[in-house]
């Protein structure tokens, strides 16, 4: 394999964020991600600490959401989220911007609520993934500019997704398309070499993945861990028969 099984793991935050999963499932999912020593849990919010408690001793990061999943909230909500999220054991960060701000053109707005929210992650030990939602941006000028107020306002990844932006067509029906290769190369080329890159959306086997992480990805957000990682671990071991 051109990558080792720490290498693939080790880009996976396994996502817990389905409105329907249950407190069983959450806990499963929790062990589930220890078993497959991947980096990080995406868990619900008010089941960080339930997640720190499962994971406590393990090498997995415990990470939530913030203002999740349409950005809605104010910059003083999204605040008091992350510092509870912070003091229940998170030491990741995934905040949804205010899209309709970036859409109405008030850069400066957006700038100040990411800045606010790394602020307050940062002094706790947490890191920041700004998700921009890029089904609901309609021009790549709209992703650059956002990429670049992002890191500017100290964020040390820029996401592309939260898995639950459906965009109604004129039909009136929806559709998502999550992670696609080419808001990811936009989104490396504009940020510099220190922020870094999550996909989440659509990541459902170990050939998208690694195109992901050819493209310059460090983190996928993903409900599919244990299929992706053992398709990894069957190629693996078929390649070491020959």
């Amino acid at each position: 394999m051109k990558y080792s099984y720490e290498e693939i793991a080790g880009m996976i935050d396994h996502s817990l964020l389905h409105p329907t999963l249950t407190d069983a499932e959450l806990e499963q999912g929790c062990k589930l991600a220890a078993q497959y020593k991947v980096i990080a849990v995406c868990i619900k919010p008010y089941a960080v600490r339930l997640a720190a408690d499962i994971l406590r001793g393990t090498q997995v990061r415990v990470g939530t959401v913030v203002g999740f999943p349409h950005g809605n909230s104010s910059p003083q909500v999204k605040r008091y989220e992350t510092v509870a999220a912070c003091e229940d054991g998170a030491r990741e960060i995934d905040m949804v911007i205010n899209i309709g701000k970036a859409l109405s053109g008030d850069y400066g707005y957006v700038e100040n609520e990411i800045r606010l929210i790394c602020h307050e992650s940062h002094r706790r030990g947490a890191i920041v993934k700004v998700i921009l939602e890029t089904d609901f941006l309609p021009n790549d000028d709209i992703k650059v500019k956002l990429c670049q107020v992002s890191e500017r306002a100290g964020a040390d990844f820029v996401k592309t997704s939260t898995g639950y932006g459906f965009v109604k067509g004129a039909d009136g029906r929806y559709s998502y398309k999550g992670a696609t290769a080419h808001d990811v190369k936009l989104m490396r080329a504009a940020c510099s070499p220190k922020v870094k890159i999550k996909a989440a959306g659509g990541i459902r086997d170990l050939d998208t993945l690694i195109m992901f992480k050819e493209l310059g990805v460090t983190r996928c957000g993903a409900t599919a861990t244990a299929a992706i990682l053992d398709e990894y671990n069957r190629r693996a071991a078929a390649e070491g028969k020959h």
